[in-house]
């Protein structure tokens, strides 16, 4: 008798209260926890994260490679579903609809330049990725305290990461994904060589719309110097060679979205995600992406702990169909308080 009763006022509560209602206000309060703890931490960790910034070496491997997650604040780790999850979560490789094709291209600071390529082959509940990301400094004019106006030299810096990802879609709510990434980085005639492993995995939490994801990066061992190089000293030309590892800048992700509007208009997805760095404080994002028809796409999101932010990040996207498959063009606009604006263009194509 009393289980009648409990089931006739769960039917009652439901009825008047949907579920999605009670899953937008656990995902809101998840997203209040996430802000108060990482606002706490990130007050206590603020001295000690700038005490271990620039304390390990291939940074550009922090740089977002594609426009969607960039104007999403960065925040997208549970729900980069695209050419962008080889770079984020490898699992996220086995929730894309088919086959992807992805290129991107990144105007940073100083003239610097980031292109990424990715594709993703589904086989099954597979699916195998490749990606390369490749940072460019441009050329750069030699100065020095004896020749401050310049040596007559020009020279440049290039940064590399190859990767190769496996992942497998287990269930309908559960999938996982590593890859194997080979890092360089070059400056002048010296260079850093190593190895690095990325893992995480995706859980949906049944048709409620909210998904979680945790994954680590670029954990590997430390990269040990190449080369030689020169600097003119008062005793005239002197050869440098390095001795000094650097480490890899390690991140732990963990990440959280959910569908807040979905039919067959209009979607709104929140997106929330905390950085735990090797080398730097806490970080908390937060982002939001509203589609029209699935073809027209808005997005903004914010970096809490970002010295440099001072206003969110901003981006769209069109999706249009092209010689029978689906072609996604996406921009994103990012403000530095003194690093100036950087500008992200991206495509995408579903095979």
């Amino acid at each position: 008798m009393n289980s009648i009763k409990q089931h006739i006022k769960r039917t009652f509560y439901y009825s008047i209260f949907p579920k999605s209602l009670y899953v937008s206000i656990a995902f809101i309060g998840l997203l209040f926890l996430f802000v108060v703890g990482s606002t706490t931490t990130l007050k206590a960790q603020k001295s000690f994260g700038q005490d271990r910034a620039g304390t390990e070496g291939f940074q550009f491997t922090k740089i977002p490679v594609d426009p969607r997650s960039a104007a999403m604040g960065n925040s997208n780790m549970a729900d980069a579903m695209d050419g962008s999850s080889l770079y984020w979560n490898p699992a996220l490789s086995a929730e894309t609809n088919g086959s992807e094709f992805m290129v991107s291209h990144t105007e940073y600071v100083a003239g610097i330049q980031q292109d990424y390529f990715s594709y993703i082959q589904r086989i099954n509940s597979y699916a195998i990725g490749v990606s390369v990301q490749y940072l460019g400094s441009g050329d750069i004019m030699e100065t020095t305290e004896f020749q401050p106006f310049g040596t007559g030299r020009i020279f440049s810096t290039h940064h590399m990461a190859a990767g190769l990802s496996v992942a497998q879609k287990v269930t309908d709510l559960f999938s996982y994904g590593l890859s194997f990434k080979y890092l360089l980085e070059k400056v002048e005639e010296i260079q850093y060589q190593s190895g690095a492993i990325d893992f995480g995995f995706a859980y949906r939490v049944g048709d409620t719309g909210l998904r979680f994801a945790v994954g680590i990066n670029n954990f590997g061992l430390d990269a040990t110097p190449e080369g030689t190089t020169s600097r003119e000293s008062l005793d005239g030309l002197k050869e440098i060679v390095p001795e000094t590892n650097t480490s890899l800048p390690t991140r732990f992700h963990i990440g959280a979205a959910y569908d807040l509007v979905k039919n067959q208009q209009n979607k709104v997805i929140l997106t929330a995600q905390v950085t735990n760095p090797s080398d730097n404080a806490e970080q908390l994002n937060i982002g939001a992406e509203y589609s029209f028809m699935d073809q027209f796409y808005l997005r903004t999101g914010y970096e809490f702990g970002q010295l440099e932010r001072r206003m969110p990040s901003l981006g769209g996207g069109v999706a249009v169909p092209f010689a029978g498959r689906t072609l996604k063009a996406d921009y994103a606009y990012t403000r530095f308080e003194r690093l100036g604006q950087i500008h992200r263009i991206g495509v995408r194509v579903s095979l």
